[in-house]
């Protein structure tokens, strides 16, 4: 209703009446776009989240989680090797038209005294002087080496026992059978350790496997292998048992899970099932303790897994925010140290989609704690907590106060709300490794030991089973700690398997990788993971 000077009343009474109507109607018109308002809001809100969602969940996808520019790297990397494949192809077209004229050469390094080498004498064709006649005379030589690729090959080893019998009685003398990894089996302990690594290494499913394999002209069948992974996996239960003891042995454990998805027999579905790791790795607080890891696997997320699995553990738990571990808080036997990465990876998060002065700030106030922790990597625990206690601490202090005076400032249901949320509520946890110079900032060293279950998960796709998921979940054990020591896990495999069938369980801890490292060759020795 419009109030126009030619349709107002002359009668006062009737004025004030429509004059109250009018105000009435203007207060009905405010509330009703109070509440649009809102809802607007609300609805700008969720449209700024789900974008956020989107553009974590794409970057998951397609790039990795850390804040690298991955995919820059990537294309220069690929440029850089089409250069050089470029600058390769040059080379050797010109090769023979600029024979004669000297150029500068790159200096390779040398190539690993370990390699096998293969001498080839070329003489000259010549036995005389061909411009005197006269009998040539050794004059030194001149020696290089070329880097050949020898393609790996299959080797039947035939095992012969002769009989022999006396001539006088009927004794009849024979060797003993020597023990094969697999009763009666046909694989050796190469091929068995080939398959193993093959596969939750280099995630290379046994079908593919077996494809290769018939290149090479012998027939295996991917059921055939799959039943040697089950006997293997058996066998080398006892030394997955010790790897657990050892690895929940220590002062403090790194802990994380990752879902892994499990066909279910007879439904033609998956399941998602789970793979948990933990890890024993103290080398960054100066530690001359080998590390390890140990991976269970569960069908399902139940708090009740890591509290089973960490039923005799006693000490530090470094892990996420997962309330299943909460449990084991509880008793007082474990300390929580939360992770550091998780709470900047919010921040980040946020500004990857939209940059702003808090992100900025925030991201650039974690930069310095982690400066902190590049500067102490390697050094004592005493030291570490000294100065983590002189220069972390003080800067936490602040990002706390600064956390919470920015709470009040932001909406309730905002993103930014819900990082600085995450962060305060673990505060505690968060700053627990200020106080333990053991313990690290975050919870990548267990982050780091489930990269190769993501590859082979792209790979292979799912288990096949829960008993599959066991299986490789011992798998990823004994592979992951053997590279966390510096051994070649095919190598280590390859020695254990050809021993453990007559090895005294009782001494099982005598083929731990770091215990047989000084007895594999040279070739077995590789750069420990970290």
């Amino acid at each position: 209703m419009e109030l126009r000077a030619a349709t107002l009343p002359n009668d006062i009474e009737a004025l004030k009446a429509m004059v109250l109507a009018h105000a009435a109607m203007l207060v009905e018109r405010e509330s009703k776009l109070a509440a649009l308002q809102d809802r607007l809001s609300s609805r700008e809100q969720e449209i700024e989240h789900l974008k956020l969602l989107i553009a974590k969940l794409q970057r998951l996808q397609f790039g990795r989680k850390s804040e690298k520019l991955a995919r820059q790297i990537e294309q220069l990397e690929l440029r850089l090797e089409d250069l050089q494949a470029d600058e390769g192809m040059a080379a050797a077209a010109t090769e023979s038209k600029t024979a004669t004229e000297p150029r500068e050469r790159k200096q390779h390094k040398p190539l690993p005294e370990h390699l096998a080498r293969e001498e080839r004498v070329h003489q000259p064709d010549v036995d005389d002087c061909p411009q005197c006649g006269s009998t040539l005379k050794p004059l030194g030589e001149d020696v290089s080496e070329q880097l050949e690729y020898v393609r790996a090959h299959f080797r039947v080893i035939r095992h012969r026992r002769p009989k022999q019998a006396c001539s006088c009685c009927d004794c009849i003398v024979q060797a003993a059978a020597p023990s094969r990894p697999i009763e009666r089996g046909l694989p050796g302990p190469g091929l068995l350790a080939h398959i193993a690594t093959s596969k939750f290494l280099y995630h290379l499913p046994l079908y593919r496997q077996a494809a290769m394999f018939a290149r090479e002209g012998v027939e295996l069948d991917a059921g055939r292998m799959g039943h040697w992974m089950g006997s293997l996996t058996w066998l080398l239960t006892p030394l997955v048992d010790a790897v657990r003891r050892y690895t929940l042995s220590g002062a403090k454990v790194h802990g994380d899970d990752t879902p892994l998805p499990v066909l279910e027999p007879g439904k033609g579905s998956t399941k998602t099932g789970r793979l948990w790791v933990y890890v024993r790795d103290d080398r960054s607080s100066g530690s001359a303790e080998p590390p390890a890891v140990w991976l269970a696997y569960t069908p399902d997320r139940r708090g009740e897994h890591p509290q089973k699995h960490l039923a005799d553990f006693a000490g530090v738990l470094q892990a996420d925010a997962f309330a299943g571990y909460a449990e084991l808080y509880r008793n007082g036997h474990i300390r929580e140290a939360a992770c550091m990465a998780h709470a900047r990876r919010k921040i980040h998060d946020l500004h990857a989609v939209r940059p702003s002065a808090f992100t900025r700030e925030a991201l650039e106030r974690f930069g310095a704690l982690y400066k902190i922790e590049a500067q102490i990597r390697g050094k004592p625990p005493d030291e570490r907590r000294r100065v983590r206690q002189e220069q972390a601490v003080p800067q936490l202090d602040d990002m706390k106060r600064w956390f919470e005076s920015l709470l009040p400032t932001l909406s309730a249901k905002s993103d930014t709300t819900k990082a600085l949320q995450y962060a305060l509520n673990r505060w505690p946890a968060l700053v627990y490794y200020c106080s333990d110079g053991q313990s690290e900032i975050d919870n990548l060293i267990a982050e780091r030991a489930l990269r190769g279950v993501a590859v082979g998960r792209r790979n292979y796709m799912f288990a096949g089973s829960d008993a599959g998921g066991e299986r490789a979940a011992a798998m990823y054990s004994l592979i992951g700690t053997a590279r966390l020591n510096g051994l070649d896990p095919e190598a280590y495999l390859h020695y254990v398997i050809e021993r453990i069938a007559d090895h005294p369980v009782s001494r099982i801890d005598e083929l731990l990788p770091w215990n047989v490292a000084a007895l594999l060759p040279a070739s077995a020795k590789t750069t420990p993971i970290r």
